[in-house]
C-alpha cells in the first residue's frame, strides 16, 4: 500500500468539516493501526496517525469506516461549546486573575480549583463511552453519504473493530470496544439485543 495514495483516497472519504480540522499522518513505527491524541483546546490540527503497514489488512470498506469514527471523534470534541462546564472554567480563570491581581492567594487557589475540575469534566466527557458510541453513530451518517447503507456501514465498523484487536496483538477487546460492539450489532441487525438505556442517548 502506498501511503500517499491511500491518504488522498482517505481524504476523500472525509467530511469537508474533518478535512479542515485533522490531518492524516503516516506513523509506520506505532503499535496501533490508527490513533490520534487527545485534542487540546490550544492546537488547531488534530492529527490522525496511520500505520500503513497494518493498516493494509482492513478491507477498504472497514479503513472508511474507521476513518469516519475516528474524524467524528476528534471534531465531536469541543472545548469551547457553551454548557455549564465551560462557564465555570471561564468564571474560574476571571476569578483567578481577579484574585491574582488582588494579592488573594486563597481566592487564586478557589478559582483555580474550579477550573481545573471544570476542565476534568470536560476531558472525561469527550472520553467517555458515550463519546465513542456518538462518533460511532456520526460515522456511520456519513458513511450513508459515501453509498454504504446504515446495517452495512454498521457492520463494516464492527468487523474493523475486531479485526483491529487481532491485527495488533491484543488477546481481546477492552470495556468500550465491547459496548460500541453491541451497539453496532443491534443497528447492522445482528443481534436484537440493544444498548441499555443509560447508554442510549
Amino acid at each position: 500500500m502506498e501511503p500517499n495514495v491511500e491518504i488522498r483516497r482517505l481524504l476523500d472519504v472525509m467530511p469537508a468539516s474533518g478535512r479542515m480540522t485533522t490531518k492524516i499522518v503516516s506513523k509506520p513505527e506505532q503499535a496501533k493501526v490508527i490513533d490520534a491524541s487527545f485534542p487540546q483546546p490550544w492546537n488547531q490540527t488534530r492529527p490522525i496517525y496511520i500505520n500503513f503497514d497494518l493498516w493494509r489488512y482492513l478491507a477498504k470498506p472497514q479503513r472508511d469506516l474507521l476513518l469516519l469514527q475516528m474524524v467524528s471523534w476528534l471534531t465531536g470534541v469541543k472545548w469551547f461549546k457553551p454548557n455549564i462546564y465551560q462557564g465555570v472554567v471561564l468564571v474560574g480563570m476571571l476569578g483567578g486573575l481577579l484574585e491574582a491581581s488582588q494579592s488573594d492567594v486563597v481566592g487564586v487557589a478557589i478559582a483555580g480549583g474550579l477550573s481545573a475540575i471544570a476542565a476534568f469534566r470536560i476531558w472525561r466527557t469527550n472520553k467517555s463511552q458515550e463519546s465513542e458510541l456518538n462518533a460511532d453513530a456520526a460515522a456511520i451518517r456519513i458513511a450513508q453519504r459515501r453509498g454504504y447503507l446504515e446495517a452495512e456501514a454498521a457492520q463494516h465498523l464492527l468487523l474493523a473493530i475486531e479485526a483491529v484487536a487481532k491485527i495488533e496483538g491484543r488477546s481481546g477487546l477492552n470495556f468500550t470496544e465491547l459496548i460500541r460492539c453491541q451497539n453496532l450489532r443491534a443497528i447492522a441487525g445482528l443481534s436484537p439485543v440493544g444498548m441499555p438505556e443509560s447508554y442510549d442517548k
